[in-house]
């Protein structure tokens, strides 16, 4: 491939990289104006984001074993098509169940373009320095793409129709097709001998799916009732029937062994825990701005844009941190300044402003971009046959907490505001009340990955990784 071609295959990649990231976070802000607009409850906006994430969750590792044994550049171009229709749909929707129904379809597309975007980078640049350019232009995208989430939702509810945050993927799509079409050039499809794993998939997509619907249902349906308890018994079989599956199978979709490292085991949690305080605070501090302290649409996304600025600077002068201190207290550190910001925006109140929130975005961006060292510390401590697997599972971690992070305190919160409103609080007084009370069990959740980064990330400083590292992921940008 001409040098000229790789740059534009870099540039269809990034492109489906920023709408992918993009939707994790578009539509946080606009939540209230869809609210309006279809006559959701909470559970329901709920599901427009977790639909997304549980079906992008469930299926990356299959995207990523399809990728294997039809070829990458075959599986990121049907995964293009698929995200970019259903993103058409999602735009047209005209009811709660339809939108939820085609967000899910977009995490079908998600699925098959985030494994093969990193693999086809490893393809189109095979030397090391030319592929960590290429990687790092990479992530700047997708960090990008989470500064202007928010603001982007929040102009285009306020200004057109909520239905342009995702018909704006249509173009993007469209020529990102023809670019990737074009300019992409990989070699002949590397054929395994694994399958899909189909109990496996089964398994762990039905114990995701019991799980989040018994944790964003059980505050209307009551914690006790038969649906309730029958959905967290079904997640609960189902978890330990994929375990089972997984330790027999031949070809697991997923290698429990990798579990045995203390650094991979609790680097994956530290990931997870970043990746629950970001999804999960996204939400409802974009409900929060707009519902007690009335922010317009267009004022709570750009209320985010400095946060996820500093975010992305914070990223790229981690690793000269990493250098100095080491991963474990990088990380520690990171994880430690989110919670703190956390629960320092827990105390502002009905009568906070702007100003009043913004030290502690700052001080949240400034931790949440201190985690960039972590999978290339974790991959590196992994032989080299183990990467490729090793990173899918990163990933999954990555939106299976986000995904806990939404339903978990969504369910608290609920649970909160049911509770003040049958104490005879007003709406509002309610909402903020429980918001409050939620952000602190975030604080605490997002707190243990302290003593887990400082007690499994002990690996040494700035320890030489293998080169075939430098095709891994920069950012956990989500």
């Amino acid at each position: 491939m001409t040098d000229t071609r790789r740059w534009w295959a870099l540039g269809a990649i990034s492109l489906a990289t920023f709408m992918t990231y993009l939707d994790n976070n578009v539509v946080n802000v606009a939540l209230p104006t869809i609210q309006r607009d279809l006559g959701l409850s909470v559970s329901g906006l709920e599901w427009i984001v977790s639909g997304y994430i549980l079906v992008f969750a469930g299926l990356m590792l299959v995207g990523g074993r399809l990728a294997d044994v039809f070829g990458r550049r075959r599986i990121f171009l049907i995964g293009l098509v698929v995200f970019t229709a259903a993103s058409l749909a999602a735009g047209l929707s005209t009811g709660g169940g339809m939108l939820i129904a085609t967000r899910a379809v977009q995490g079908v597309g998600a699925a098959f373009l985030t494994p093969t975007a990193l693999a086809l980078l490893t393809s189109v640049f095979p030397g090391p320095r030319e592929r960590a350019t290429a990687v790092g232009l990479w992530s700047a995208v997708g960090a990008l793409a989470l500064a202007l989430g928010p603001l982007t939702g929040g102009l285009i509810s306020e200004r057109w129709h909520w239905g342009w945050i995702y018909l704006i993927n249509v173009p993007i799509g469209v020529v990102t097709f023809g670019l990737g079409l074009w300019a992409i050039r990989t070699g002949p499809p590397e054929r395994v001998r694994r399958g899909l794993d189909v109990p496996g998939l089964v398994t762990s997509s039905l114990a995701l799916f019991a799980l989040t619907y018994a944790l964003i249902e059980g505050a209307g349906a009551g914690w006790t009732s038969p649906a309730i308890l029958g959905a967290f018994g079904i997640a609960a079989v189902s978890a330990l029937a994929f375990t089972t599956i997984e330790i027999r199978s031949r070809e697991p979709m997923i290698d429990l062994s990798l579990f045995r490292s203390r650094v991979f085991s609790g680097g994956t949690l530290s990931m997870g825990l970043w990746s629950f305080g970001v999804f999960g605070i996204y939400f409802f501090t974009a409900l929060y701005l707009q519902n007690a302290l009335g922010f317009s649409p267009i004022e709570a996304g750009a209320a985010f844009v400095p946060m996820a600025l500093l975010m992305a600077v914070s990223a790229a002068v981690a690793p000269r941190l990493e250098r100095a201190a080491g991963t474990a207290s990088v990380v520690a550190a990171g994880l430690a300044l989110m919670a703190v910001a956390v629960f320092a925006i827990s105390f502002v109140g009905q009568g906070g402003s702007y100003g009043d929130l913004l030290p502690w975005f700052l001080v949240y961006g400034l931790g949440g971009g201190m985690l960039v060292p972590l999978t290339t510390a974790i991959l590196g401590t992994l032989p080299a046959g183990r990467t490729g697997i090793a990173s899918g599972v990163l990933n999954v971690s990555r939106e299976v907490f986000g995904l806990l992070g939404i339903t978990l305190l969504g369910a608290i919160l609920s649970a909160r505001q049911s509770a003040s409103l049958a104490e005879g609080a007003g709406q509002a007084a309610a909402f903020l009340d429980a918001y409050r009370d939620t952000l602190v069990v975030a604080a605490v959740i997002i707190a243990v990955g302290v003593p887990v980064s400082l007690l499994s990330l002990r690996i040494g400083r700035s320890p030489r990784r293998p080169a075939a590292s430098a095709g891994r992921p920069a950012v956990p940008v989500g």
